[in-house]
């Protein structure tokens, strides 16, 4: 296929007819990513031909595979033959088994001409190809998107690549920091700043369905506010002054409504509110604190923290209320949890013994995995594909949080870069 990538106010891809030489030949291999004998799958990239943005796109891709966990990019310093017919065999003495070639030059209009092929060193076939024409302001956005074509390809699962990330960025001393709103590619770059601070912002949450986020401000007076803002105008509205104090807003799988929670007294409920009708519905009705809703990807369950129980814990029900099943039960406090994409898993943030851990448990309850723990780890948000998660990180002392990424079986860490301080990252869904 080709992809012709046009810039609105972001960038937006047109499939066009399919080109006979970027047919995949036959299915790639896919690999078990679930296995206890998990081995990542190897690949070479080789050096794109062309100019800067061909070293540029070569660069990364190779870092979002080595970020992936489930692909392993290994030396191609021994680069031989062309993109279109590499010598295979030299790449196989560097115990590679997928090989990535391609080229990236400007056309006469000035536009960036991409194309990628991925060969099966043991078949020898052409397994995948594509090409994009697009404006050289979006190579980066090019080598996300190839990089995802290799992946699902390989894995056999959707990529996440080519996404964003809403978070809080943190500057100033602990004592008077300052927050703003800002995005970034998964990979740290193309940082943009969505508000200027005159504001605290926090917890922010992108839309499943539009370039919508939600977000909760404060302002000088403490008064709490639930906002929309659109991420490519940066056109904001208030969805509402609640009294007493807000928390949490997250979108429904739709994107038609948010479900949030509401301090009354001494009790804190959750309730969702239409943004057609701006129609405020209350789920439930206890004299305790109920806060952190997430949905179900289907939109017909939710799950909360609540400490109904005595303690923090996290618990089911479905999406319009109704009883309430308890599904924590490993000992220590549970919080902020998240129910996946794919619908296999909820995660959580779990404290116990002084340890903040970020964890995952089936949508029962059984089957809970610890990812990975320290003095504290708060606010997962899961990739689109279900496979990795974002949190973020407070060491303590006069520092502050850093965000980092794990996959969902606890394999890999890595720290994610940010200018600054960052806090409560949202993930967003793969561009369209």
């Amino acid at each position: 296929m080709t992809r012709l990538i046009t810039r609105r106010a972001a960038a937006s891809l047109i499939a066009s007819a399919a080109l006979a030489p970027y047919a995949p030949a036959r299915a790639g291999r896919i690999i078990d990513l679930k296995g206890g004998s998990f081995q990542p799958t190897t690949i070479a990239v080789a050096p794109f031909v062309g100019d800067d943005a061909a070293r540029s796109i070569t660069s990364i891709a190779t870092n979002n595979f080595k970020r992936s966990v489930f692909l392993k990019p290994v030396d191609a310093s021994v680069a031989a033959g062309s993109p279109d017919q590499p010598d295979l065999a030299a790449y196989r003495t560097q115990g590679a088994q997928f090989v990535l070639t391609g080229r990236s030059v400007r056309a006469g209009d000035g536009r960036l001409k991409t194309e990628f092929r991925l060969f099966d060193v043991t078949t020898g076939e052409q397994v995948a190809g594509q090409q994009y024409v697009t404006e050289a302001a979006n190579m980066r956005r090019v080598a996300h998107l190839l990089s995802d074509a290799v992946f699902s390809r390989i894995t056999g699962e959707k990529g996440f690549f080519d996404t964003r990330v809403v978070f809080v960025d943190e500057t100033g001393s602990k004592e008077k920091r300052r927050k703003r709103l800002a995005m970034m590619d998964q990979d740290g770059a193309n940082v943009r700043y969505l508000t200027r601070g005159e504001d605290l912002v926090v917890t922010p949450r992108f839309s499943p369905s539009s370039q919508d986020v939600t977000y909760m401000a404060f302002n000088d007076d403490g008064e709490p506010k639930v906002l929309l803002m659109n991420i490519e105008n940066s056109q904001r509205e208030v969805v509402g002054n609640f009294p007493g104090m807000t928390f949490s807003p997250r979108f429904s799988p739709d994107g038609q409504k948010i479900i949030m929670s509401l301090s009354e007294g001494s009790s804190t409920n959750l309730y969702t509110m239409d943004l057609r009708s701006r129609a405020t519905t209350r789920l439930t009705d206890t004299s305790a604190i109920d806060t952190a809703p997430s949905y179900s990807p289907d939109g017909s369950r939710i799950c909360f923290e609540s400490d109904r129980g005595g303690s923090q814990q996290i618990y089911v029900m479905g999406a319009h209320g109704g009883d309430a099943k308890r599904i924590s039960f490993g000992g220590g406090r549970y919080s902020t949890p998240v129910w996946s994409p794919k619908g296999d898993y909820i995660a959580f943030t779990k404290q116990n013994g002084g340890q903040f851990s970020i964890g995952v448990m089936k949508t029962d309850g059984s089957g809970e995995r610890i990812l990975t723990e320290g003095f504290h780890n708060e606010g997962p948000t899961w990739a689109p594909n279900g496979l990795f998660l974002m949190f973020f990180r407070d060491s303590g002392g006069s520092g502050g949080p850093k965000i980092h990424m794990v996959d969902v079986f606890g394999r890999s860490e890595s720290q994610v870069p940010t200018p600054g301080y960052a806090s409560d990252p949202a993930w967003g869904p793969l561009q369209d």
